[in-house]
């Protein structure tokens, strides 16, 4: 399995996470030494908080409306993730960018 930057994943995050989906916003690299990625993940509940991207109603979830949650920028194994759900605009890949840029301070 190799993730793409903008791709959705229900992940399951362990014992003290649960399974939740998230957007893949590591770089695409077929010669990567480790099967990781790096990911954000999507939230049902905005705050209002430069942290977060809206994402509005995604057609692959359920949830009137979607954040990205920037601030929980984590990473996982490729057997983590658990199926594809989508994959989110690149209007959207690049708001999620210019927000880890912010919280990143880059």
């Amino acid at each position: 399995m190799n993730p793409h930057p903008g791709e959705v994943y229900l992940v399951d995050l362990g014992m003290v996470g649960k399974v939740r989906p998230a957007v893949i916003v590591s770089r695409e690299d077929p010669e990567s030494p480790r099967a990781i990625c790096t990911f954000v993940p999507i939230t049902s509940q905005g705050r209002g908080s430069r942290y977060e991207v809206s994402l509005g109603k995604l057609r692959f979830l359920r949830e009137p409306e979607s954040w990205a949650n920037v601030q929980a920028l984590a990473s996982l194994g490729h057997e983590k993730l658990l199926r594809s759900l989508g994959r989110v605009s690149a209007e959207q890949l690049d708001s999620i960018r210019n927000a880890l840029r912010f919280a990143l301070d880059l």
